[in-house]
């Protein structure tokens, strides 16, 4: 099961570059994968035919106890059939429906067949986290789909409606999962089942994880999303709104319903949300004049019968409920599938402009009659055998049952009188509405809706085989009496002359609707959708309000808005915890007083000063010192790392600097001053009272005390730091390497001004040898801008040592200090200095090379090191110890999470190089072309004014 998932993720990686190379034929070959899920239960029907389940449990993280457990006993498997089966002729049916010029065709594929495999995967879950994770999927990528064309206003709020609603009942849910799974000690439904809560701890988790199940599945008051999200095109409707999606919260009712029907809250829930979906659902269906919102309704209508059978407890029941699972799918989306097609070959699908198409297209109106007809419960096929069994089991309840038969006749009525509309509305020939032209329709095009058709017939006329297979999942629901059996025929019953009641009132409610003596629209005193409208109003109302009142567009506004926060929280907490730990020391040796003195001096005189560049420095000044601090508690590495990160920091505020005045703006008044003084103090104090208790309030020995030896054991080095960072801890790196990557890439996107300028990231256009009389010191020569001649001498002298010192850094950090991150520092050095020295041309004399390919190159070394270890058979960024001998050089000892450190110092020169291109350079080429635009302007303008003066000479 785990595997056939991994095909559709492979599948959906794959198939937007199928699509550019066939085109929309590419859809057929997309189709495989969730036709090799159908193939794969078909292989399993056997087994669960038995009633036995098919289990598969992987370890996921064993140190949690996380792992993906999955089963599928008769429900799952019925689920994956329908998944799969419906998933792969809904695609080749797309392969028709979209032609292969349509922009977005790649895009769908690929999060149409992610979708089919997250649907898989939620219904073999066993665990309920795991469960709830693929939940989420389908939400998200339902949202992809339904807004699959953003430039439509109708698009994107349906898909921001779904993914609102759906995902807020999730979370419901899942503080469901997690009070049960806590209670139970496992997260496995099969063993929660069988070790329930009980009381009103057991009330609350199912209240909570049905507000998940009616949200996903449009029941009232949830109901108003799914007929917003036809603005989807119609293969994702077929799918996700008929054999999918919706069926999630459906799915998730039959799951549970064995074990937990007779608990208060569940039946009365499920049956009060059903009947009134159903009744709302089929009353808006009658008034629609979209063939498709008229079949969207009809759905919400249905799915509350759904939740009415599933949710009544009783073995009849969970029979009648899968049956019509089953034979829903089958007919709803052979109608939606039908839909397309008329919208295709007519050009429209409102029923007010379609006349004669049954006759221009006999063979799709044999198709949409069959599935129609099982809509409306008629024989011989799928929809009447599960309506059927439906109303015998309520037949013979109580009271209370009785109550619910009554509504499950009247919702029936209800589904044949909007199944004659829409039959009708499509096919009909209509006196007063002109013959549609309509184009010819291909069977390649109608074939998936013509085996979706058949299947409903044949699941009608082999009834008591279907029965052999679903009938597993109802034997686990309790029952006194020999249970119901499918089959087209039991003679004439009570259920029988219900059914036909049922036939009749909805032929005459056609007949009233069609010739307008319907009443009016059903209405509630609320529904969902005015609340959520007001809910999403209110929350627009209170953003704005918000946004009005904190973002003022004032730096130190928001800084101090910050600032207060920190105060706030951490030292009420610092308060809340008194006393704190006695411990204290105020040094190790009188210099670390020297060194905190020089900080604090740095760090006032810096508050103080009103030249940036003096601020800046200062800045600097405390930076040093900080490092100097290090250097006197034994800390070399962080020593020079911070050395070398205060270092390149004064040398990107230089180069933004110079394109700021000189000095800061004016102060504040003084008793704005006053305030902001009194706020730094405050930081100051709760910052160092953090640092001071968290020192001292450790009681646990902290397993950093293990790193001195795991470092040479396990990581093959003496330098305790580097080895944590590529090694012990190289997950960290990892992440961190990631968004220097995202942050350099920010950084050009924002400075580049546009996309094409973002090629200017391998180099600034100009470089090369410049003509000039004066000596050439650098590589470039002499450049537009007069740079120190001694400054251009040094950096002759110091670039290639300053190189090689950052290579000496790199391979020597594994023993001593030093690693990529520092020697990529100390390049990165280097070439600022050659910017500095030359500018733009000799930056990219000295780095001929695209700053993002270094960037990718860099990130693509680290993870290949982790890949490549696992490929060897250790764990992702295991290291590899190597002793060998080599003539001449002798032992060598080698690690091969060197090679991460590789990629670590690829990156961070990649970044230096990006932030100098993008900050220097690119901003110097901004500046010389406005220059330049204001010296021609200025030219042009001395142009225009000379015939005006010798005007003025003449006369």
């Amino acid at each position: 099961m785990l595997v056939l998932v991994a095909i559709h993720a492979l599948a959906a990686v794959i198939a937007p570059g199928l699509i550019r190379i066939w085109g929309r034929r590419a859809l057929y070959l997309v189709a495989l994968a969730p036709a090799a899920t159908l193939g794969w239960a078909l292989t399993r029907a056997g087994t669960v035919r038995s009633g036995t389940p098919v289990i598969e449990t992987v370890t996921w993280v064993p140190q949690l106890g996380l792992e993906v457990a999955l089963r599928m006993g008769t429900l799952a498997w019925l689920m994956v059939a329908l998944v799969g089966g419906v998933g792969a002729l809904v695609l080749a049916y797309s392969a028709r429906y979209f032609r292969s010029d349509d922009p977005g065709l790649g895009r769908f594929a690929a999060v149409f067949v992610a979708f089919a495999g997250a649907m898989l995967g939620l219904v073999v879950s066993d665990d309920l986290l795991l469960l709830y994770v693929f939940w989420e999927l389908t939400t998200v990528l339902s949202y992809l789909l339904i807004g699959s064309d953003p430039t439509r206003r109708a698009s994107r709020r349906a898909a921001m409606q779904a993914l609102l609603v759906t995902t807020l009942g999730g979370l419901a849910m899942l503080a469901g999962f997690v009070m049960l799974g806590q209670h139970a000690g496992t997260y496995r439904w099969s063993e929660i089942a069988a070790d329930l809560p009980g009381g009103s701890y057991l009330a609350v988790a199912l209240v909570l994880i049905l507000l998940g199940a009616l949200s996903k599945s449009a029941i009232f008051p949830f109901s108003f999303w799914l007929p917003g999200a036809m603005a989807a095109p119609t293969p994702v409707s077929a799918y996700l709104h008929a054999a999918a999606m919706v069926k999630a919260g459906v799915f998730l009712v039959a799951l549970m319903g064995p074990a937990v029907a007779g608990v208060t809250p569940w039946r009365p829930v499920l049956l009060a949300g059903g009947l009134i979906t159903m009744f709302l659902g089929g009353w808006a269906a009658l008034r629609q004049v979209d063939l498709k919102l008229l079949l969207a309704y009809g759905t919400v209508s249905q799915l509350g019968l759904l939740m009415v059978v599933l949710g009544a407890g009783t073995r009849d029941t969970a029979l009648a409920g899968v049956a019509m699972v089953l034979a829903h799918a089958l007919f709803k989306s052979t109608l939606f599938l039908v839909v397309g097609v008329v919208d295709h070959a007519a050009g429209t699908r409102d029923l007010r402009e379609l006349s004669g198409l049954g006759r221009r297209a006999p063979a799709l109106a044999v198709v949409a009659c069959l599935a129609a007809a099982s809509m409306a419960g008629l024989p011989p096929l799928a929809g009447f055998v599960a309506k059927e069994a439906a109303v015998e089991a309520f037949l013979h309840g109580g009271a209370a049952d009785l109550v619910v038969l009554a509504g499950v006749v009247l919702g029936s009525a209800l589904t044949v009188a909007y199944t004659l509309r829409f039959v009708w509305g499509a096919f009909a020939t209509k006196g007063d509405v002109p013959a549609t032209q309509a184009r010819p329709v291909g069977w390649l095009f109608l074939a998936p809706a013509v085996v979706l058709a058949a299947a409903g017939l044949a699941v009608g006329l082999f009834a008591p085989v279907v029965d052999r297979f679903l009938a597993p999942y109802a034997d686990l629901y309790p029952t006194a009496e020999p249970g119901y059996h499918l089959a087209l025929w039991h003679g004439p019953t009570p259920a029988l002359g219900l059914s036909a009641l049922a036939v009749a009132a909805g032929v005459g409610l056609f007949l009233l609707r069609h010739r307008g003596r319907l009443g009016p629209a059903a209405r509630l005193p609320f529904d969902g959708a005015a609340v959520y409208d007001r809910l999403i109003g209110g929350v627009d109302r209170l953003a704005v309000e918000l946004t009005g009142a904190t973002q003022r567009g004032s730096l130190p506004f928001y800084l101090g808005v910050i600032l207060l926060v920190l105060i706030t929280l951490p030292g009420g907490a610092l308060l809340a915890g008194f006393p704190w730990p006695q411990r204290f020391q105020l040094w190790d040796t009188p210099l670390q007083a020297v060194a905190a003195a020089v900080v604090i001096v740095a760090a006032v005189a810096a508050a103080r000063a009103r030249r940036r560049l003096t601020a800046m420095i200062l800045v600097g000044v405390a930076g040093y010192g900080t490092a100097l601090l290090f250097i006197l508690h034994g800390a070399p590495d962080l020593a020079l790392t911070q050395f070398l990160v205060e270092t390149v920091t004064i040398v990107m505020f230089v180069l933004v600097l110079r394109h700021l005045p000189a000095k800061f703006s004016e102060r504040p008044i003084r008793s704005s001053r006053r305030g902001r003084v009194a706020l730094g103090v405050a930081v100051g104090v709760v910052t160092a009272g953090m640092a001071y208790v968290a020192a001292g309030a450790r009681v646990a020995t902290p397993i950093s005390v293990d790193f001195p030896d795991q470092a040479v054991s396990y990581g093959g080095g003496k330098n305790i730091v580097n080895v944590t960072l590529v090694d012990i801890r190289a997950w960290d790196t990892m992440g961190e390497i990631a968004v220097l990557v995202v942050a350099a890439t920010g950084v050009a996107s924002l400075i580049f001004r546009r996309t094409r300028d973002l090629g200017l990231r391998r180099g600034i256009p100009g470089a090369g040898r410049t003509a000039s009389a004066r000596p050439r010191w650098l590589t470039t020569g002499a450049t537009t801008r007069q740079q120190s001649v001694i400054l251009q001498v040094v950096t002759r002298l110091l670039f290639h040592a300053i190189v090689l010192f950052s290579i000496y850094l790199l391979f020597s950090g594994h023993n001593a200090p030093g690693g990529g991150f520092a020697a990529g520092l100390v390049a990165g050095l280097a070439l600022a200095v050659r910017y500095l020295a030359g500018g733009r041309t000799e930056l990219n004399g000295a780095a001929p090379v695209d700053a993002g390919k270094l960037l990718g190159a860099g990130l693509f070394v680290a993870v290949g090191t982790g890949v490549a270890a696992m490929l060897l058979g250790g764990e992702f960024l295991q290291s590899a110890l190597l002793d060998f001998h080599v003539p001449v050089l002798g032992h060598l000892h080698f690690v091969t999470s060197t090679f991460f450190d590789v990629g670590v110092y690829l990156i961070v020169v990649g970044l230096i190089l990006d932030i100098l291109r993008s900050l220097g350079a690119e901003m110097d080429r901004q500046q010389e072309t406005d220059q330049q635009e204001n010296d021609q302007d200025e030219t042009d303008q001395d142009e225009t004014e000379q015939p005006d003066d010798r005007t003025k000479e003449l006369v």
